[in-house]
Formats: C-alpha cells, sequence, structure tokens
C-alpha cells in the first residue's frame, strides 16, 4: 500500500486521570486507506486513546495532526466536522428513537419549503435514505421504523457501526464493533470494514478478536501500560507473537521498547 501523508497522527499523548496514568507518550499515524488494529489487555489504554482521537477525552499533553495541520479536537463535534466518525462501545444510540432516526441523530433533515423553516423534519426522505444506508452495509437490522430499545444487542451494535461508516468521510474508530454480535454479523462488519478502506477511508479498529484482525488489518498497533510497544504487519506475525507483546512477554525481551 503507497503511504502517502497521514490521515491522523498522534505525537506524545499522555493522559493523567489523577495519580494514574492511562496513557503515556502514544505516537501513531493513520493512513488513506489502512485498516488499523489496536489491541492489547483491559487497561492497556486503547479506549482512552480512542476518547482523544475522537475528541471525547481532553489529552493532559501531547499533540494531534488532521492532514498534516495541528488541530484540537476539544469535542466529538469537532471531530465529526472534520469527518471522523466513531463507533464507542456504549454505542450512543437514543433507545427511544426508530433505527432511521438513530442513523440521523444529530444530522436531521428539515422539509423543503415552509414547513422546514418552521422546523418540521422530512421523515419520509431521512426513512428512505436510512434503509439505503443499511442496505449498503449487508447487515440486516429490519425495519427502519422499529425502535432501538426494542432490537437485540447484536442489532443495536450493527446500527452504530452503519451509522459511521454511512457518515464517515476521513477516518472511522471503532471500539470492540463486534463484541455483541454473532459469527455471521461479525463475517459481515469485517468485510463492511474492508469494504470502506477500499473507498480511500482509514479505519482504525479496537478488538479482542484477533483472528479478525490478522485477517483484515493491514497493521497492529500492540498497546501496552498506555504506550504503543508494537507496530506489527499481521502477514508476518502470527497471533502466538501478537499475544505475547499484549501481555508483555515480548516488550521485557526487547531493550529498545519503553
Amino acid at each position: 500500500m503507497e503511504q502517502s501523508r497521514p490521515v491522523l497522527s498522534a505525537r506524545g499523548i499522555t493522559k493523567h486521570y489523577g495519580h494514574v496514568q492511562a496513557l503515556r507518550g502514544v505516537d501513531l499515524d493513520i493512513y488513506p486507506g489502512e485498516v488499523v488494529g489496536l489491541v492489547g489487555d483491559n487497561g492497556a489504554g486503547k479506549s482512552t486513546l480512542v476518547g482523544v482521537l475522537s475528541g471525547a477525552t481532553t489529552p493532559t499533553h501531547g499533540r494531534l495532526e488532521f492532514e498534516g495541520r495541528p488541530v484540537e479536537l476539544s469535542s466529538p463535534l469537532a471531530a465529526r466536522d472534520l469527518g471522523i466518525e466513531t463507533v464507542y462501545q456504549d454505542l450512543a444510540l437514543a433507545m427511544d428513537l426508530p433505527i432511521w432516526g438513530n442513523l440521523f441523530l444529530g444530522r436531521e433533515r428539515l422539509a423543503k419549503g415552509l414547513l422546514g423553516r418552521l422546523g418540521w423534519l422530512d421523515r419520509k426522505a431521512m426513512i428512505a435514505d436510512a434503509e439505503d444506508k443499511l442496505a449498503g452495509t449487508r447487515i440486516r437490522i429490519g425495519s427502519t421504523l422499529s425502535r432501538a430499545a426494542a432490537l437485540s444487542g447484536g442489532q443495536r451494535q450493527a446500527i452504530a457501526v452503519a451509522r459511521a461508516v454511512s457518515w464517515g468521510s476521513k477516518l472511522v474508530l471503532m471500539d470492540e464493533p463486534t463484541a455483541a454480535l454473532g459469527v455471521e454479523q461479525q463475517q459481515r462488519v469485517g468485510e463492511l470494514i474492508t469494504d470502506v478502506a477500499s473507498t480511500g477511508l482509514p479505519v482504525l479498529l479496537i478488538s479482542h478478536n484477533l483472528p479478525q484482525v490478522q485477517d483484515i488489518c493491514d497493521r497492529v498497533l500492540v498497546m501496552y501500560r498506555g504506550r504503543i510497544a508494537a507496530d506489527l504487519n499481521p502477514r508476518e506475525h502470527g497471533i502466538e507473537e501478537i499475544i505475547r507483546w499484549i501481555t508483555g512477554a515480548a516488550v521485557k525481551e526487547n531493550a529498545d521498547v519503553r
């Protein structure tokens, strides 16, 4: 894969929660069209890092660059305005809204003409567009009129994935997007991620599903105790070696990793 300018870069990112240091000088680059796996044990700092990259968490120190320009992601809305979409572990869905309402949450379309000026929504257009977006993801969820509260955990997860992929124009961050999905849906999400990357849209994927990470990712970043301990090519490094980095066994053997 030809690597040009990174879409998003992080340099020296740290995050302190009182005396707890969740991130300890993280550096990373995410390039157009690549799928980057982010793995590590619980507490390694993965979700904190995604929080920083998505604007949900303010770093203590360090800097971010977006397409070569310094940027401050002061909120998820600021990240969204740049084209960065995120699938969070808690999904961030409105349970009382239907599927189509969740797909357009924060992006509601107004009706044309006088009704739009009065604040009326173009419900018909959003429902039709939501059906097209879901069809494009190849994830079967059901009627877009169904309320999110009535869906299974896997279906809710699929909505969150579909929303991020539909609106992400520069980068998609995924924090355990297949955690609540069955085998078939996990496979479909993996195919979707590959399809998305083929259009030039990069994906940063946090996952404990190492076989899937090895199958679809171009690179695997291993976090250990708040740092990026390794940047591995999954075609050259097997799952057993990735696990050795996750557990710290390989870290201790490499004196240049601190």
